[in-house]
């Protein structure tokens, strides 16, 4: 820890531990962390006991996403100094990283338990109700600003299978939380708010109310935050129908299980049923899962959600049932019918407009030097929501690092943000190059006869669905085609690189 805060790691009366240590820490400040590692390491060989050097290397293993490291060497801290409070800081950052945010609040939970004072401590727990609201599982941290109402149940209880009470959430994000995405707004303004909050005004114009949409579009667009926003704006009830908990084994489990989400939806109108990867759920009925048991549940969950959606068709006050998916075309077509999900609002990745205000959005609480969000929003190209949303995240933590292990604050700087993002990397390329297989068709040539043969190899979609989700097949096509490839690689290197 720093010397401000009272109370120093282990130090070491090994001078050429002491040196190593020293010359691990100016790699660490040129954002170096490999070479800070090495060096780390050959201190820790001098010393094994030079906890200093452990929980910087941890920090170090952290920001480059090796986690069995970081967490190895924070409970390494944890056996020398068994009071310390900065390694389950550590251990509170390495969970949150890797999704776990309830482990991530106990950690930071007992980091403050031993140093009631530990401000970047309680600052973590703050930043997490943003990461409660983005992923509603997670139990609101105790002392942070409440996002979720105190009233909703923390978790999903099962017993033997069934479904015995299931979690619900409130959420205070709107769309003033929401960056971009103002045709998306329109249409869910039109699909969703005025059913839920107004469905008086729409039966006034002889408007029949429907009951779900699907958003579909590429991994980490928002799909989730934005049922957030929607359940903000309405004040509805937001209730995450989670396919693990749903399909069972045992007979009848299945069956009974959606029942009690939409029993569940009914106490506690108004009420948004949230049902992610819906694709996995609506699996189509038509035997190209192949078959088996796994696939025999799937289809009683299917039928049972049909069910389901009939009755709250007969009565759609109060609920309204929203599905999330990155493969709209492998969900049945009995879900997709009018009246059920009937609506579908393509959820695509961010312009560059909406990059810049992504940046700009979640860096507003940092202390920032000059940052050129500009110049960030172009190195980004093709990134996602997500992979901006982590980028920010990591980019606070390099600064934070150092003022733990040198005593010196400083504001986050625009190399913090390059530096992750070369780190980073984007997570939607490979996933156009898969889906562009699926669903784009190809031609060959194939030799019959000794004759060449020119053969066209239709992809998953109908001509129909082609038409229906032309928008996304549109950004697949370019996305995943070699000479946007290229243009997207130029952009992003006279960004990282040049200017």
């Amino acid at each position: 820890m720093a010397a401000d805060d009272g109370k120093a790691k282990k130090d070491t009366q090994n001078p050429k531990a002491k040196e190593l240590y020293k010359q691990a820490g100016a790699q660490f400040e040129e954002n170096k962390f490999e070479e800070s590692i090495k060096l780390y390491s050959e201190a820790i060989m001098e010393d094994p006991l030079y906890s200093s050097a452990y929980f910087n290397r941890a920090l170090a293993y952290a920001i480059l996403n090796k986690y069995e490291e970081a967490t190895r060497d924070a409970e390494k801290v944890l056996d020398i100094e068994p009071d310390s409070y900065d390694a389950p800081y550590v251990m509170g950052i390495i969970a949150e990283y890797q999704n776990d945010f309830q482990g991530a609040k106990e950690w930071y939970e007992k980091s403050l338990a031993k140093n009631p004072n530990y401000e970047q401590a309680k600052a973590r727990l703050e930043q997490l109700q943003k990461k409660a609201d983005q992923h509603p599982d997670m139990p609101a941290p105790s002392g942070a600003p409440g996002k979720v109402t105190a009233g909703a149940t923390d978790s999903t209880i099962m017993e033997e299978g069934q479904i015995k009470k299931v979690r619900w959430h409130k959420s205070n994000i709107t769309f003033n939380d929401v960056v971009g995405m103002d045709k998306q707004k329109k249409l869910i303004h039109e699909n969703i708010i005025l059913a839920i909050r107004k469905p008086e005004l729409l039966k006034a114009y002889g408007k029949k109310l429907g009951l779900g949409v699907i958003f579909y579009g590429p991994p980490g667009g928002g799909k989730t935050y934005l049922v957030n926003a929607i359940a903000g704006e309405t004040g509805s009830n937001v209730i995450i129908a989670r396919i693990n908990e749903i399909v069972d084994m045992y007979a009848g489990n299945t069956e009974k299980n959606m029942h009690a989400i939409f029993e569940q939806a009914r106490k506690y109108t108004p009420c948004i049923i949230f049902f992610d990867e819906l694709d996995a759920l609506g699996v189509k009925r038509d035997g190209g899962g192949g078959g088996g048991e796994a696939q025999s549940f799937m289809r009683m969950a299917v039928n049972q959600f049909l069910q389901e959606l009939d009755g709250v068709e007969k009565n759609p006050e109060g609920i309204f049932v929203i599905g999330a998916t990155n493969a709209p075309w492998d969900i049945d077509p009995a879900l997709k019918r009018s009246k059920r999900f009937g609506e579908t609002i393509y959820v695509p990745p961010p312009n560059l407009k909406e990059r810049k205000g992504a940046f700009m959005y979640n860096t507003r609480k940092m202390p920032l030097a000059y940052i050129s969000y500009g110049r960030l929003a172009r190195a980004t190209m093709g990134f996602s929501q997500a992979d901006i949303d982590e980028i920010c995240d990591k980019a606070a933590l390099i600064p934070a690092a150092e003022e733990d292990r040198t005593g010196r604050r400083r504001k986050v700087e625009m190399r913090d943000f390059i530096r992750m993002i070369k780190q980073h990397g984007n997570t939607l390329d490979e996933w156009y190059a898969m889906v562009r297989k699926d669903i784009v068709s190809k031609t060959e040539t194939q030799i019959v006869d000794g004759k060449k043969q020119t053969i066209v190899k239709e992809g998953k979609l109908s001509p129909e669905e082609k038409q229906k989700y032309k928008a996304m097949v549109k950004d697949v096509k370019k996305s995943s085609s070699p000479w946007y490839a290229i243009i997207r690689k130029v952009v992003r290197y006279f960004s990282l690189y040049v200017i």
